[in-house]
């Protein structure tokens, strides 16, 4: 795990920091780390502007930085407390969240006329984000896929929320702008997110209290696998079908839009789709069940 070390430079005899006597007087805090956040407001703006006076590298720069990175560390903490639960170490969430705010401390300007608090908590919650991004994928999954993961996500519910029910694949493809396929990608994608143990219970408190584990499900017969043959079976069939035929049943059972739509569509009544898609399954079923033998 990354580490960010910080340590304060060494004080002189009279507890100064060193600078001399240009520029303003710093408050010298005894422990930056016990500052309140209301004065560690007041004191980043004398340290910022005394920061900007100091040459880099220096070791009065230094110690007007790492204190800065101790009075604002309750910042680090505050934005750590909103990813808690997440099943992660928080000494390692929070140690992510200080690279967050060093980057944001060594960027800052006073010029900017925007409290510091504001303008670092967006640098230390991304580099929590991305802590958790990279580090909670049970297999290795590419970056992209790991974006579109998340965006899937957000464009789902936000389907969700409109249509009232689960978006099919192609409005989802429609609203991101992406092809279906993309879609379905990211969709596998997220299969790759985050894993349970074997030992994990499914309901209660686990095998040492009598309750069902992930593990106890391995070697159970699917009940689904049985649907490979009957697709192997299916796809000569839907093959022999019309152009026409194939596509009410796409827009039907795969973008699982109404038969009132496909009329529309169509240029028909929702009595002739409904017609025309028992015909169709009919006619399936027939070459299905002859394929079996059972005709």
């Amino acid at each position: 795990m990354r580490t960010a070390v910080i340590r304060s430079q060494e004080r002189t005899a009279d507890g100064r920091t060193g600078t001399g006597t240009e520029g303003e007087d710093l408050h010298d805090p005894a422990d930056p780390r016990a500052v309140t956040p209301r004065d560690a407001r007041e004191l980043s703006r004398q340290f910022f502007r005394r920061l900007a006076e100091l040459e880099e590298g220096t070791r009065e720069y230094q110690y007007a930085r790492n204190t800065l990175i101790e009075m604002n560390m309750s910042l680090v903490r505050f934005a750590a407390g909103r990813f808690r639960g997440r099943g992660d170490d928080m000494d390692d969430v929070v140690q992510t969240g200080m690279i967050g705010l060093i980057k944001a401390i060594d960027r800052f300007e006073l010029s900017r006329e925007v409290e510091f608090t504001s303008f670092a908590l967006p640098y230390i919650v991304g580099e929590i984000k991305r802590f958790f991004r990279d580090t909670t994928w049970a297999v290795h999954v590419p970056r992209r896929l790991q974006e579109l993961r998340v965006e899937l996500a957000r464009a789902r519910e936000e389907l969700s929320s409109r249509l009232d029910r689960e978006p099919t694949v192609a409005e989802l493809a429609t609203l991101m702008n992406i092809s279906e396929q993309q879609v379905v990608e990211g969709q596998i994608a997220a299969n790759g997110y985050n894993s349970s143990s074997l030992d994990a219970a499914l309901t209660g408190d686990g095998p040492e209290h009598g309750e069902a584990v992930l593990a106890d499900f391995i070697g159970v017969e699917e009940e689904r696998l049985a649907l490979v043959e009957d697709f192997h079976t299916l796809a000569p069939l839907m093959a022999e079908l019309s152009d026409r035929d194939r596509e009410i049943l796409h827009m039907r059972f795969v973008e699982e839009i109404t038969q009132a739509e496909i009329g529309e569509r169509l240029g028909c009544s929702q009595m002739h789709v409904s017609r025309l898609i028992k015909r169709i399954i009919a006619r399936l079923r027939a070459g299905m069940l002859g394929e079996l033998g059972c005709a």
